[in-house]
């Protein structure tokens, strides 16, 4: 099992910048390939950005979100510039033990509870 708590969410105003973080604990040696998704109220929840040994990003933030990770912490981080209204949703953390360039959900096995981003116009 992994455990996963996500954090550094908040109320902001476009244009201004968050860092999610992801903790992550338990049997992280099988967190190969860890993610960022989001879900709008009404929407599906949508990839947002991917790591295992490289880094990849949906169309809607590249430019402007940055994923990494420090194994030494077992963290997992979002850097989000140039945050826009259209950006507001819950964000997710996600891993699973397998590699590629996994961007659907079912492709992801353990998941964290959310934290809320809120952009304002």
């Amino acid at each position: 099992q992994v455990q996963l708590v996500e954090s550094g969410g908040g109320l902001v105003q476009a244009g201004d910048s968050l860092r999610l973080s992801c903790a992550t604990s338990g049997r992280t040696f099988s967190t190969i390939t860890m993610a960022w998704f989001r879900q709008a109220p009404g929407k599906e929840r949508e990839f947002v950005a991917g790591i295992n040994r490289g880094t990849y990003y949906a169309d809607s933030v590249k430019e402007r979100f940055t994923i990494s990770r420090e194994n030494a912490k077992n963290t997992l981080y979002l850097q989000m510039n140039s945050l826009k209204p259209e950006d507001t949703a819950v964000y997710y953390c996600a891993t699973t033990a397998r590699g590629g360039f996994l961007m659907g959900a079912v492709d992801y096995t353990y998941w964290g509870q959310g934290t809320q981003v809120t952009v304002s116009s």
